[in-house]
């Protein structure tokens, strides 16, 4: 009868080979076509609104709950959401044979030359990244501080104590500001029911100010709910006693049940270190903002009070800070680990503050211009550096940690005293440049944790305990901040070169991994899923693609682990979730 219907009076013996052969081809591209229809079509507005690329403004809270999404199509999401993990993974293995470009400023995607078919590849590639992240913690770690994701259990830190949970409380705002609000609740679920401070344990205080205090902070503001506000004002009101010195230098540990404080053994004859003492500042602001207490701000503000009172040598901040005689100990100097946050803080107090806090953006400009002239050099070949300083002597190497600084410098730069935005603006790309070039130089193009610049090398480390990398966010931050104030499209291009190197050597089945080695010929994993790999560098690769008006400078300041955090308007009562 088919054969009858299509060839009109010709008995089906005499088609010819060719006719059955037409026939058979349109049959089959009738079903391709049907089955495609079915299969690649969205039809989800929440995968188009949140999986790919978009710029809706998180600021406005219209996330209602699982229970608001059509439980019938989480079967078509699933669907739709493991043929992007497939699209995404086939893309990364193609990019080394094809070349990218960055369409125009108001253009926030990422396309090929070739005008293939995967336009949406870098908006939904940290979404990938990030769900895989979250679901590998979720499944092998849940609770627990972080994750083994080679051996796929739990991992914990002693700068947590027993506190649990860090990549909860670290992920907390990165799951929102994507839209992963299922996670999102899931995490909101925990945190009330599970998140405990009353521990009889010693705590790192400056990791648990930026993780914890921060993460509910900004959890708070973002989402408005109210579970977050009351627990980030106990644990601020826990770390009170670590003031307690006398000098109100804090101390660097404290035992959160019986508030006896101690500093590291190892720092400069019982020192407080500056990275720490200095980077509390935005929290505790807020904090006493938040709970009508002033204390936090009073703790905060007066150690200035003492940094202002030392005399700094050639204009620098030592790392090392006596609590109980307030002089500096060993003269070590370090834009990098031991000094960074602190620079940071001076100038994101200043923004914080709408621009007010006129002695935190002096503090920023003068130690600034001392870094300038005693830190920073440039190498043979035209590579600008921040070197350290060793009781006046320079070392020439250069950390992963102070390759924050080139997104710090682009983001003060504006406020520069006299006409220096220009030259700032200019020395903030030339130390992104050289921190892209320290990934550029080795085996997996992923940065090592710290390089040098003597002996003949540049941007290269060469000692065995400086080639590691876990899964640090400071160069992706510098990308982001420097595509924000110039979209040059080198630096999304840059952050594609990351994601391909984070796919290839650091993902593996239970989440993802740092490496022990960058210059090796395959990875070595060192089994640890950082909770700031969740909170800034998945974030700050989010933002590096989104648009500019996701997450607006002048609206929020990112705290050093990337939780934002509302400008504090003199005028007007913040809000929680509702920004000008």
């Amino acid at each position: 009868l088919l054969y009858r219907a299509v060839s009109g009076t010709r008995p089906p013996t005499s088609f010819r080979l060719t006719e059955k052969f037409i026939l058979l081809l349109v049959f089959s591209a009738f079903i391709t076509l049907c089955f495609g229809a079915i299969f690649f079509l969205p039809d989800s507005s929440k995968l188009l609104s949140g999986v790919f690329f978009h710029s809706s403004a998180v600021e406005t809270n219209t996330h209602t709950g699982p229970d608001s999404s059509d439980a019938g199509s989480a079967g078509n999401d699933d669907r739709l959401l493991a043929k992007i993990k497939k699209d995404h993974e086939k893309a990364l293995l193609e990019t080394t044979e094809r070349s990218y470009m960055i369409k125009p400023v108001d253009d926030t995607a990422l396309t090929r030359t070739d005008e293939s078919p995967d336009l949406n590849i870098l908006g939904c590639s940290q979404y990938i990244m990030m769900k895989h992240a979250w679901d590998s913690y979720k499944r092998y770690a849940w609770g627990s501080n972080e994750l083994r994701p080679v051996s796929k259990q739990g991992h914990s830190s002693n700068l947590f104590g027993s506190i649990k949970g860090a990549t909860i409380v670290d992920a907390l705002d990165t799951l929102y500001i994507m839209e992963m609000f299922e996670e999102f609740d899931a995490a909101t679920d925990w945190v009330e029911k599970s998140l405990d401070f009353n521990v009889n344990a010693e705590v790192s205080v400056f990791e648990v100010n930026i993780r914890f205090v921060g993460g509910l902070l900004s959890a708070y503001y973002l989402s408005g709910k109210e579970v977050f506000r009351r627990k980030a004002v106990e644990l601020g009101e826990k770390l009170l006693p670590a003031f307690k010195t006398p000098t109100g230098i804090p101390w660097a540990l404290l035992n959160l049940k019986s508030g006896i404080g101690r500093n590291w053994p190892w720092a400069s004859g019982g020192s407080s270190i500056l990275a720490e003492y200095g980077t509390l500042h935005l929290e505790f602001m807020h904090l006493s903002r938040l709970s009508g207490n002033p204390e936090f701000a009073q703790k905060v503000m007066n150690i200035r009070k003492v940094l202002n009172r030392l005399e700094k040598p050639q204009g620098l901040y030592p790392n090392y800070l006596n609590p109980n005689s307030g002089q500096w100990g060993q003269h070590h100097v370090s834009v990098g680990g031991l000094g960074d946050s602190f620079y940071e803080y001076l100038l994101k107090a200043w923004l914080m503050s709408d621009k007010t806090d006129e002695e935190g953006k002096k503090m920023y400009y003068d130690a600034l211009q001392a870094i300038e002239t005693n830190l920073m050099r440039k190498s043979t070949n035209g590579l600008t550096y921040i070197a350290e300083w060793k009781g006046g002597l320079l070392e020439h190497k250069m950390g992963h940690l102070t390759c924050f600084a080139g997104g710090m410098i682009a983001l003060g730069a504006d406020g520069a005293p006299g006409d220096k935005t220009g030259h700032q603006m200019e020395q903030a790309a030339e130390i992104a440049r050289t921190c892209h070039e320290s990934y550029a130089r080795t085996t997996l193009k992923l940065g090592p944790e710290a390089f040098r610049f003597d002996g003949g090398v540049e941007a290269i480390a060469t000692r065995q305990n400086e080639k590691y990398f876990i899964l640090r966010p400071e160069v992706i931050e510098t990308y982001m901040y420097m595509w924000r104030f110039t979209h040059d499209p080198k630096y999304r291009e840059w952050g594609w070169e990351a994601v391909q190197a984070l796919e290839q050597h650091c993902r593996v089945e239970g989440g993802y991994s740092g490496v022990r080695d960058v210059y090796a010929s395959s990875p070595n994993y060192d089994d640890v899923q950082q909770s700031f790999y969740l909170a800034e560098t998945l974030k700050y690769l989010y933002l590096l693609f989104s648009e500019d008006d996701h997450l607006p400078f002048e609206h929020w300041v990112f705290n050093t682990e990337a939780h934002p955090l509302p400008v504090i308007r003199k005028d007007k009562t913040d809000r929680p979730n509702e920004v000008e």
